[in-house]
């Protein structure tokens, strides 16, 4: 008789992901619908309308688009920073062996896009701002393209995307805090730094009340707006300083700030924060839009990266890895599979159209093109990957929910705080 597998945060991320993305699809497809309506006006306006108050000189009136952008957005940064502590400290990141892989194919499957960027759009120097939209990868669109598949995508398939996701979030948030960063303001930088100094104090005093650590968070979210530095990455950094108690080979504690505020955050962010987001950025016109526009050096280049860049840099990473006996292939996955959710990882969605937005924000022309290639490359990608792992064949068949236990067993250890 088989024992029931614990509900860990995997089980419950990949859930709440799948579910989410499927979310997020409708509300892309509801912003693009209203976008080339009657209503295009009203969604623009409802937008961009003036809420106050002045948080910021450089971004004035606070609007429902900048709340969003920068205020949601920040919640979804912060949980993107638990998911990544859990991996690193308590997941499937731990150890060395663990991470080269997704280390490898998820730094091949930013480089590769970029370089196809600039390659096509590059040689425009205002266009070069914008080398790294196609570089991310939208972890819930991607996931709930998976999730349509069933039975079909192999679980290795499902924990190969989201590290890799996960590790592409870490060079994205780099990114973000350091190559779209123009002007800094000193003193909110060393007023940020005081209150992580003071969270992390907090940390290794053993405080685990949740409630201190989000007001603090808080504080430094302003304080990031403020200093210049994207304020969603203070969603990261606050993340950092959360405690996490270690559970290997069992459920959650219950006792682990991280886990419970993890728990907590994932169905705000999946069914709220995520969909609210791509329909206030994937309302796009598309009237009197040609091929010549699609075939511009901004959406071409950012369209080949997604599509292109990201499967020619995963699937050749992972190939190269299994080749010269860096890491094992997948367990229960064919190469075909394998290919398949390499052009899945080409959904850059979410966090490339959030990048778009940094790259170029005194041109909105800009912002839009860059979003109609998004479209184009992710809606490519995601159609594609599909295809393939619908139609191919499985590899020799294996137990599901045994292969769930494999992979979410750790290496035993004493139960330590972090």
């Amino acid at each position: 008789m088989k024992r029931p597998v614990p509900q860990s945060a995997l089980r419950r991320f990949l859930g709440n992901e799948a579910a989410g993305g499927l979310l997020l699809m409708g509300a892309a497809a509801l912003a693009l619908i209203v976008a080339n309506s009657p209503l295009a006006a009203l969604y623009h306006d409802l937008l961009h309308a003036e809420t106050g108050p002045v948080l910021s000189a450089k971004l004035g009136p606070m609007t429902a688009h900048l709340w969003i952008n920068d205020g949601l957005m920040a919640v979804f940064f912060l949980l993107v920073g638990l998911e990544i502590k859990r991996e690193l400290v308590d997941g499937r990141l731990v150890t060395a062996s663990q991470r080269r892989l997704p280390f490898i194919a998820a730094a091949c499957g930013m480089v590769v896009p970029a370089f196809i960027y600039l390659l096509a759009a590059g040689s425009e120097l205002p266009l070069a701002k914008g080398w790294a939209i196609p570089a991310a990868t939208d972890i819930a669109f991607a996931i709930g393209v998976l999730a349509l598949l069933g039975k079909r995508a192999p679980t290795s398939l499902k924990l190969f995307l989201t590290t890799v996701a996960i590790v592409d979030d870490m060079g994205a948030v780099a990114i973000i805090a350091f190559a779209y960063t123009a002007e800094l303001n000193l003193l909110a930088l060393a007023a940020a730094t005081g209150i992580l100094a003071l969270m992390y104090g907090l940390n290794r005093a053993g405080m685990r009340s949740l409630s201190l650590y989000m007001i603090a968070a808080a504080g430094l979210w302003y304080a990031i707006l403020l200093s210049g530095v994207h304020a969603t990455v203070a969603g990261v950094l606050a993340a950092m300083t959360i405690p996490v108690v270690k559970t290997p080979g069992a459920p959650d504690a219950a006792h682990s700030p991280l886990h419970r505020l993890e728990h907590g955050l994932s169905p705000l962010v999946a069914f709220l924060i995520v969909p609210l987001f791509g329909f206030a950025n994937a309302g796009v016109p598309l009237g009197g839009i040609g091929l010549d526009d699609l075939l511009a050096p901004l959406p071409l280049g950012i369209a080949a990266g997604l599509f292109l860049g990201k499967q020619i840099g995963i699937f050749g990473a992972v190939w190269l890895a299994v080749r010269f006996g860096i890491a094992p292939k997948l367990r229960g996955a064919t190469w075909l599979q394998i290919y398949g959710v390499s052009l899945l990882c080409g959904i850059g969605f979410t966090m490339s159209l959030f990048i778009g937005a940094l790259a170029f924000p005194a041109s909105p022309e800009l912002v839009e093109e860059a979003k109609y290639g998004v479209l184009l490359g992710s809606f490519a990608s995601a159609l594609a990957g599909y295809a393939i792992l619908r139609f191919a064949a499985p590899a020799a068949s294996h137990d599901d929910e045994e292969e769930w236990q494999r992979t979410e067993i750790l290496a035993e250890g004493d139960v330590e705080r972090m």
